[in-house]
């Protein structure tokens, strides 16, 4: 675990990658209590697309290292802090027209409080404990929001902006149909994850060890949750035959 100071972590915001990939998202995490925050140093190290920007234990310190630090992309905000209140050091960052983007990471759990932080533009508001696949889950659909509505001059149409939202929120399971049970579909979505051919029920059958028609019918209801794609192939002698990827 890599161990996080009170100092800064860089001295500026990183630049793009030689290979034109796009610069780590840079994260200050807000947390007063010293083994959550650095669990949740931790965390954000092993995801990929960010980059630990620095610690603050109390609101005062968030605020220094945001004036001293225009380069942070993301604040990780603890609402209970020594020195004040999670929603009164938002809207501190508001009136001093901070438009850094904020994720709660905390224990309250109070709907006054969540209903604050969502008219505060906070844009993800994750309840401790969680784990890690949770926190990761987070922070992969915040980066997804931020390269799908890319500042720019273009403009953007609905579809733009909706699929760009829901990549902030953590996508429900698909409700099964009745005779279709979690550990079957499991099995059937490990065989198409495992690579990105095309796949027949055929062959999925075989991998996952059920029939032909239990795997068709697993496929197909991937299909009508949106989670896989449904294609046909052509070229052999008699009907085309469908094939099944994972969206």
């Amino acid at each position: 675990m890599t161990r996080a100071s009170s100092e800064s972590t860089g001295s500026g915001p990183p630049t793009a990658g030689r290979d034109g990939s796009e610069p780590p998202i840079r994260v200050l995490v807000v947390e007063d209590e010293p083994l959550t925050a650095e669990a949740h140093v931790a965390y954000v190290e092993r995801v990929d697309g960010f980059a630990v920007a620095g610690l603050a234990r109390d609101g005062r310190e968030a605020l220094a290292r945001l004036r001293d630090d225009p380069g942070i992309d993301l604040v990780l905000l603890d609402m209970n802090l020594p020195d004040t209140h999670g929603v009164s050091l938002c809207r501190a960052l508001r009136s001093a027209g901070s438009t850094v983007d904020v994720i709660a990471v905390t224990a309250v759990r109070d709907v006054a409080v969540v209903r604050a932080a969502v008219s505060l533009g906070i844009v993800q508001y994750l309840i401790k404990p969680f784990t890690f696949a949770a926190f990761a889950e987070r922070l992969t659909g915040y980066r997804t929001f931020r390269t799908a509505l890319r500042d720019g001059d273009g403009l953007v149409t609905q579809g733009d902006v909706d699929a760009g939202l829901a990549t902030l929120r953590p996508a429900a399971p698909p409700v099964l149909a009745k005779g279709l049970t979690p550990e079957t579909l499991d099995r059937v979505t490990a065989v198409l994850r495992a690579s990105d051919d095309r796949w027949t029920a055929e062959g999925v059958a075989a991998s996952a060890g059920v029939s032909r028609v239990t795997a068709r019918r697993y496929l197909e209801h991937l299909v009508a949750s949106g989670l896989a794609r449904r294609e046909q192939r052509y070229g052999t002698p008699g009907r085309p035959e469908n094939t099944y990827r994972l969206r």
